[in-house]
C-alpha cells in the first residue's frame, strides 16, 4: 500500500460511483475520475466538486481510455447499466487497464451472491456472470488481479425501491420462509469497503460483505421497534408462484431497455428468498475501522431525520 495511491474511477457521476469517489478521498487517495467528452459545465462542477480529477475519454477507445487510467494503482468500476454498459464499455475498461498495466480491477459487480444463482433467472446477474467470465479469463493471461465486492441489496432501497416493507398495513411481506436471511447493506458502507479495498493491494477474488443478515421476521421486529407499531411477516406466496408473477410480468410490461424494471426486482426477491443469492462466508472484519449500519439504524436514522421509515 501506497502513502497517495492512485485510484481511477469510472462511473463517479452516478450515485453509488460518487459516494466510493469521496470514499477513497477519506482514505488519502488521489481519485482519477473517467468521464466521457462533452459534459456540461454543470456536470464537471458536479464531479469535481466530490475532490478528484477529472480525465475525458471516450468509453468506446480503449487507447484514450488506457491513456486516461495509465498510472493508477487500481481502476474501480461503479458503472451501471445494461449489456452496452456492464458488458461492452466495461470491457473496454478493463482492457485499457490492462493496456496501460494497471495491476488491480474492481469490476461494477455490487449485487448479491450472483456466483451461487442459477443461469437464466435474473437478466442482471447474468450480466455480471458473463463479465465475470471474461475477466477471469483475461487474468488468467495478464498480470492483472480482478476483485468483486458482494454486498447484497443496498439497505436504502428497503421499503422504497424494494417495497416489502408495507407501512399502511404493518406487515413485511415475505415467499417461501419467514426465517429466510436476507442481506442488506448501505451504500455509504458499500462505498466505504470499496475504497479500503481499492487501496488494500492483497485482495482476493472476492470479498463479501453484509451490513445486517436479517429475515422477514427480524425485519418486521426492527420496524416494530422503530415505529411503536406492532408489524408482522405477511407470506405472500412460494417462490415458485413469484416465478409466474415474473414471467406474467415480462409479457405485459418487458421494458428491454430499462436497467431496473418491476420484474428485475422481483427476479432479485425471488433469489434472495430463495436463500441462492445469500453471502457467505462475510469479510465485514477484513477492516477495522469501517462500522455497519443495520437496517434498524437506518431506519431511525430516517425517523430522526423526519423522513417515512419505509
Amino acid at each position: 500500500m501506497t502513502d497517495h495511491p492512485i485510484i481511477a474511477i469510472a462511473g463517479a457521476g452516478g450515485d453509488l460511483g460518487a459516494r466510493i469517489a469521496r470514499a477513497l478521498i477519506a482514505r488519502g487517495a488521489t481519485v482519477r475520475a473517467i468521464v466521457r467528452h462533452g459534459l456540461t459545465d454543470m456536470e464537471q462542477s458536479r464531479i469535481a466538486d466530490l475532490g478528484v480529477t477529472l480525465v475525458a475519454a471516450d468509453p468506446g477507445n480503449v487507447t484514450e481510455v488506457a491513456a486516461a487510467v495509465a498510472g493508477a494503482t487500481c481502476v474501480v468500476s461503479a458503472l451501471n447499466g445494461l449489456r452496452d454498459v456492464m458488458i461492452d464499455r466495461q470491457g473496454v475498461l478493463l482492457d485499457a487497464a490492462v493496456l496501460a498495466g494497471v495491476p488491480r480491477f474492481i469490476p461494477s459487480d455490487y449485487a448479491a451472491d450472483f456466483t451461487k444463482t442459477r443461469p437464466g433467472d435474473n437478466r442482471n446477474f447474468d450480466l455480471r456472470r458473463e463479465f465475470m467470465a471474461r475477466a477471469d479469463q483475461i487474468a488468467i493471461a495478464r498480470p492483472i488481479k480482478i476483485t468483486s465486492v458482494l454486498n447484497g441489496a443496498f439497505m436504502d432501497m428497503l421499503g422504497r425501491e424494494m417495497p416489502i416493507i408495507q407501512s399502511r398495513i404493518s406487515r413485511v411481506l415475505y415467499w417461501n420462509d419467514a426465517d429466510q436471511v436476507l442481506d442488506f447493506t448501505t451504500k455509504n458502507d458499500v462505498a466505504a469497503f470499496v475504497a479500503a479495498a481499492a487501496i488494500d493491494a492483497r485482495t482476493p477474488r472476492f470479498l463479501r460483505i453484509a451490513g445486517d443478515t436479517i429475515s422477514a421476521k427480524g425485519l418486521a421486529q426492527a420496524m416494530t421497534v422503530v415505529t411503536r407499531t406492532p408489524y408482522k411477516a405477511l407470506w405472500v406466496g412460494s417462490t415458485w408462484m413469484l416465478s409466474g408473477v415474473i414471467g406474467i410480468a415480462r409479457r405485459l410490461a418487458p421494458q428491454p431497455n430499462d436497467t431496473f424494471p418491476a420484474w428485475q426486482g422481483m427476479q432479485y426477491m425471488r433469489d434472495q428468498f430463495s436463500g441462492r443469492a445469500q453471502l457467505t462466508p462475510l469479510d465485514n472484519d477484513r477492516y477495522p475501522d469501517l462500522r455497519w449500519t443495520s437496517v434498524q439504524q437506518m431506519m431511525e436514522t430516517r425517523v430522526a431525520a423526519g423522513i417515512a421509515p419505509a
